[in-house]
């Protein structure tokens, strides 16, 4: 790939791929084989920045949180590709560490750099904001890390606009590392979760924003359709948009686009996300290398100044 492909995020220094590969999946709907074969995919097409978090999957039987983080880890390790790979997890959602008191935060931090085999984390998310926990000792503890050069840059998700207001203050104030990105639910139906305030403060702030749910659980690769059943661990979140006057309405417009210009309908709904601003990358994932092309020609589709508008009318 060509290296114009890649994106500034925020004040990190990081150029990254225009799609951020979603580890959610690693350990849980794909094993270890499948993982690696995606991943392998993944960087073959270029791609740099991978997503995983502390807590995937401990939702799955059997799993306790971090088989992802032990995944991409086994994958740098048997690869040697560690400098190539922006790798970002996060904090605050594993069950053995729940929440963001600074304690936590450190240990969480080792449980991580362990798993991953690695000696630093690129980015470092808040998984959710933790209100009971001063956005002051947050951002101390998360400063301590960088310090200590084992976290490069630090970044927030699930948060208010005016707890990131708060923490990126006490950074300035404090001369304390400051987030650089923002990691909102935002996508072609949902547009309310990050455009508002939340948006306004990344946007004011230089913060650069890395949506996740970025297809909607899978609905916005226009697989579910009226009638439509879709073998997947997510088609009830998924399905639930047809219900919804907007989710057929921006198929609808998906598809338009899409035969106009013979992409896919995922490939068009990320091109849009990446084109909105303060987006730098959206994040998707796959579970298998045949999902996998749809997701990374968004780094080659640029839609016009009229296609986009139409999606957006359709997702208004």
């Amino acid at each position: 790939m060509p290296s114009l492909t890649l994106r500034t995020l925020g004040a990190s220094g990081f150029e990254v791929f225009p799609l951020a590969l979603g580890g959610n999946v690693f350990g849980w709907t794909a094993d270890r084989a499948q993982s690696f074969a995606v991943l392998d995919a993944y960087a073959a097409a270029g791609g740099n920045f991978v997503d995983t978090a502390d807590t995937y999957s401990s939702w799955a039987p059997g799993n306790e949180g971090g088989e992802s983080e032990t995944v991409v880890g086994d994958w740098l390790a048997a690869r040697g590709n560690r400098a190539d790979v922006v790798v970002a997890t996060k904090v605050g959602s594993h069950p053995q560490y729940p929440g963001l008191s600074a304690a936590n935060i450190k240990a969480a931090a080792e449980a991580s750099l362990r798993r991953l085999r690695t000696d630093h984390i690129d980015l470092y998310y808040t998984h959710r904001d933790d209100p009971s926990v001063p956005v002051e000792e947050i951002i101390t503890a998360l400063d301590e890390l960088v310090r200590s050069g084992k976290v490069r840059a630090i970044a927030a998700s699930n948060i208010s606009a005016a707890r990131l207001q708060e923490s990126l203050d006490f950074s300035d104030r404090e001369g304390l590392a400051r987030y650089v990105a923002l990691q909102p639910h935002y996508n072609l139906v949902s547009r309310d979760t990050y455009e508002g305030p939340l948006q306004d403060v990344a946007s004011r702030s230089g913060l650069a924003a890395v949506p996740y749910w970025a297809l909607a659980s899978g609905f916005l690769t226009g697989k579910y359709r009226p009638g439509v059943e879709v073998d997947s661990a997510r088609a009830g979140a998924a399905g639930a948009h047809l219900e919804s006057e907007r989710g057929p309405r921006v198929l609808a417009a998906l598809d338009e686009v899409a035969r106009a210009r013979g992409a896919e309908v995922a490939t068009v709904a990320l091109a849009w996300l990446a084109s909105r601003p303060t987006v730098a990358a959206p994040i998707a994932s796959a579970r298998t290398v045949e999902q996998l092309p749809a997701l990374l020609r968004v780094a080659d589709l640029e839609l016009t100044d009229d296609e986009l508008a139409r999606l957006t009318r359709a997702s208004a």
